[in-house]
């Protein structure tokens, strides 16, 4: 029987504390659970949803299962056996656990909620060989051993010094119906950002040449600065920028920065001209006098179209963050990296910039997430020329 990671054989006096804490006893004494139990399809892909966001509040885990029966089903086992089978696994779960079809008739799944041990690394194994043991005593051991099962923790946890940190996609499957459901308009989305792209980088080519130029002949270093940012899903991607810093500068002045803004202790240290807060750096002495120009007209920033033809961004969505800043992330900033492809411009552009503290700057990517369609985008497009000229909240 396969599962998702390394098991850990948990015995004796280090699986005790975890059965008394999860209390996982039978509901009934043989394989009579009640149907109702059984969630179908979309019902338990809602309640998922829901588990999902209750736990980006609460910050308590909790654990899916995954049993793929394709291969039990190329044995010859009827709905008969289905229907033994899911009754064998909802009498292994607690009444507060959700149990139900994560695909209908070939993957059943089950929701154990609210895991708050401090042993949680060990929660999933012990939780897998608990389900195991059950079936094994009501199954013989060629269906037990075709069985696939998988766990997936929530909130994921990615290694620091690893450079991929992919989101388990399993655990957001509305993701996967949203992009289905707007396939057509993701399509006309796409190549409004090629044509977009193409076409706004030749209108500027002139003046690309130009910044290109300035910036060689007064800073020695390159032209372009690749920085390593998280896409869709945590997916690394090398974003490009014109290089507004001297270079051998030191990057800790930034993730300090970052870290205090996030955490909010920045809030209101900082004041712009008209006395209204702002939550970026300003007078950074890494920034070269060619790179404030660049920064506060956000010409910077215009490389990323190369970046959006390469399909690593797209014109509007939220902003691209830095591994290090997604490392401080609370578990429902991570909406922002997951739910839409990052963008050159946004909601938070058009709406606040800088002035927007970290929180709301969420908020605002949430909303544009729940909220897209391509007449929202139109509008962010036609806005951000007149934020861009303006050049509030820019440093």
């Amino acid at each position: 029987m396969g599962d998702s990671g390394s098991k850990a054989s948990i015995m004796g006096a280090q699986a005790e504390p975890l059965r008394n804490s999860l209390n996982l006893s039978p509901r009934f004494g043989d394989l009579r659970a009640k149907r109702e139990d059984l969630l179908t399809e979309e019902a338990f892909h809602r309640m998922l949803t829901l588990e999902r966001r209750r736990a980006q509040r609460s910050r308590r885990p909790f654990v899916l299962m995954l049993l793929d029966t394709h291969a039990v089903h190329k044995e010859g086992a009827g709905p008969r056996f289905i229907e033994r089978f899911s009754s064998a696994v909802i009498n292994t779960t607690r009444a507060t656990d959700v149990v139900g079809w994560y695909q209908h008739g070939e993957i059943l799944a089950v929701l154990f909620t609210e895991i708050h041990l401090k042993t949680e690394s060990h929660v999933s194994e012990f939780l897998q060989s608990k389900v195991e043991a059950v079936l094994k005593s009501h199954f013989n051991q060629s269906v037990v051993t075709n069985l696939v099962v998988t766990t997936h923790v929530f909130p994921e946890t990615w290694d620091n010094d690893h450079p991929h940190r992919i989101a388990d996609l399993k655990i957001y499957p509305e993701l996967s119906r949203e992009v289905l459901k707007k396939r057509l308009p993701q399509m006309i989305k796409r190549g409004m950002d090629i044509f977009g792209s193409c076409l706004l980088l030749l209108i500027l080519s002139p003046l690309l040449a130009a910044i290109a130029l300035a910036i060689k002949l007064t800073s020695t270093g390159p032209i372009l600065f690749e920085q390593e940012r998280l896409g869709q899903f945590g997916i690394n991607f090398k974003c490009l920028k014109f290089r507004t810093m001297y270079i051998n500068n030191d990057p800790g002045i930034h993730r300090d920065y970052v870290r205090s803004f996030i955490g909010g202790k920045k809030e209101n240290e900082d004041k712009n001209e008209g006395g209204a807060p702002v939550y970026k750096i300003q007078n950074d002495p890494r920034v070269t006098t060619v790179g404030r120009f660049l920064r506060k007209t956000s010409l910077d920033e215009v490389p990323q179209f190369w970046n959006v033809l390469r399909n690593e961004m797209s014109l509007v969505g939220p902003r691209p963050p830095l591994p290090y800043e997604f490392d401080v992330y609370d578990y429902w900033h991570r909406r922002r990296v997951l739910e839409m492809k990052p963008g050159v411009t946004g909601l938070w552009q058009v709406s606040g910039r800088s002035r927007v503290c970290f929180d709301d700057m969420v908020r605002l990517d949430v909303r544009y997430s729940e909220s897209w369609s391509l007449w929202l985008d139109l509008k962010i497009l036609f806005a951000t020329p007149l934020v861009v000229l303006k050049g509030f909240g820019a440093f």
